[in-house]
């Protein structure tokens, strides 16, 4: 073994690690500071936080010219893909600070190791969207899940804070041990860890059909715990109940969006043959139909999500459920095996950001001046709070899929690489369909309860400049993306291109 050549390698591979060691650095710069600043609930820490992200974000920004780099012997990747993938964290992490700012549920908390998680959770993100070996994948899980088991219990004084994290822990446990097994069957079938070696040993020898269908079975575990799709979605109601607001905004998309990435990275890596019809489309392994297991998996993810959320009371668990659903539809992408399926999922995952964070923030504003979670007490809220009920109604026509919002486009772009899939899918694209006018139900009763239900009181209500603004910054683009979406379209689809290179 060259161990000089490994050391080379090693060194240059930190040029290309730049964002992750800034993320390092600002975990360690918030620890400092929050010693200082220990006993008070200073603004200077969600600053710092804040200006932290943004030159990660420059630095990110600059690495989407570098085209596909493998760094750490080929633990990690560099490319256009994953550089999608960590835009998409840094704006959640930078939103969610902003929402953290001003959150009640948060006042009088010491929030030093609450930014230093939020960024340690980013950090994790960023492993998980770059991994391309099974070991990075699976320690990129662990650390992401660990992390966000702290936040979701750090109300730790209220019981349903606590629950929540005993059972995101358990369900995390769980999943984990099973991925591990069927990680380990994997790399015994192929004798490697790397995903592209994988999908090489794989692809040019017939392997153990039975083995190889248990095994990604297993590992699909791991994969469904992260974006909360059935069978693995039972903590994702009670923790986003029971968690701060801001930090089950966060959980709802950037661990979701992670898990998407990691996810339609190892499908479409190691258990994907050669392109079969040109460069955008390819093939599955003869002895593995797995898109046709996720389709299963995402019908009966959306399904569930849809009715379940019909009978909700209190809009975090009806955004919960929800949640499940749209990563149902965001799963519809991902079964075509084409480029047009994955970067219409990486479409639908950025603009489910603007919708899904935007709804949270109005339960924030509601929450703070309420004190309520409860549906029925939002009853004429649009009367005595007009600018936060008017931006909820864009959000919800968003999730729903109407025109003229991001949703619509972002379903439209779903359903046409299913339809354009072929004749195998027109089913999952039926239930597709069917699905959003269920959801249609629910969000419109929400809309009802603002709107049309007589107040119990009949004060207004006085908004601060500061969410009106947020709100403002949210609803623009979700409506913006709606009409004019060429630029996020080009985004997605010029990172799918480098998904099979390295």
């Amino acid at each position: 073994m060259d161990y000089s050549s490994i050391i080379k390698d090693n060194l240059i591979s930190l040029n290309y690690f730049l964002p992750e060691l800034l993320l390092t650095g600002l975990i360690i710069v918030l620890v400092i500071a929050d010693l200082f600043l220990k006993d008070e609930r200073s603004p200077w820490l969600s600053f710092v936080a804040l200006a932290g992200c943004v030159v990660v974000l420059l630095s990110v920004i600059a690495q989407f010219d570098l085209g596909s780099r493998s760094l750490f012997q080929h633990m990690l990747v560099v490319d256009p893909f994953s550089v999608f993938f960590k835009l998409l964290f840094l704006a959640s992490a930078i939103a969610v600070i902003f929402l953290s700012i001003a959150s009640v549920e948060l006042a009088g908390r010491p929030v030093g190791e609450y930014f230093t998680l939020l960024i340690a959770l980013t950090l994790g993100l960023f492993l998980m969207a770059s991994s391309t070996n099974l070991v990075t994948i699976l320690l990129s899980i662990e650390f992401v899940s660990i992390v966000s088991f702290v936040l979701a219990t750090y109300l730790k004084t209220r019981r349903r804070s606590s629950e929540a994290g005993l059972k995101y822990a358990i369900y995390g446990a769980f999943s984990s041990g099973l991925m591990l097994y069927g990680l380990s069957l994997l790399y015994g079938l192929t004798g490697t860890l790397n995903l592209y070696e994988i999908g090489d040993v794989l692809a040019s020898r017939d392997s153990n059909g039975m083995a190889l269908t248990l095994s990604t079975i297993l590992i699909l575990a791991g994969f469904g715990y992260k974006i909360a799709s059935v069978p693995f979605h039972f903590w994702s109601p009670d923790v986003y109940e029971g968690a701060p607001t801001p930090i089950t905004a966060f959980l709802s998309i950037g661990p979701k969006a992670a898990g998407f990435a990691v996810l339609i990275r190892f499908f479409n890596v190691a258990l994907a043959g050669e392109p079969a019809n040109g460069a955008s489309q390819w093939s599955a392994l003869p002895e593995l139909d797995w898109p046709m297991i996720l389709a299963v998996v995402s019908a009966i993810t959306m399904t569930l999500g849809n009715l379940v959320a019909i009978v909700q009371t209190n809009i975090k668990r009806l955004l919960a459920y929800s949640s499940i659903a749209h990563a149902g539809y965001a799963l519809m992408g991902v079964v075509v095996l084409s480029q047009d399926g994955i970067y219409a999922t990486m479409f639908y995952l950025a603009v489910y950001y603007l919708m899904n964070l935007g709804a949270f923030l109005v339960v924030i504003v509601f929450q703070d001046l309420l004190g309520s979670e409860k549906i029925a007490d939002f009853k004429g809220l649009a009367w005595r709070a007009p600018v936060p009920a008017i931006a909820m109604a864009v959000f919800l026509v968003s999730l729903t899929g109407l025109p003229p919002t991001a949703g619509f486009i972002g379903k439209f772009y779903l359903f046409a690489a299913v339809i354009k899939a072929g004749p195998a899918f027109y089913w999952l694209a039926v239930v597709g369909l069917l699905n959003s006018v269920v959801a249609l139900y629910y969000y419109a009763r929400i809309l009802k309860t603002m709107f049309f239900d007589k107040a119990a009181e009949e004060n207004s209500i006085s908004v601060s400049p500061y969410y009106v603004t947020l709100l403002a910054l949210l609803a623009a683009p979700t409506i913006i993306l709606g009409v004019y979406w060429a630029p996020l379209q080009k985004l997605a689809t010029n990172s799918v291109e480098f998904l099979r290179a390295l």
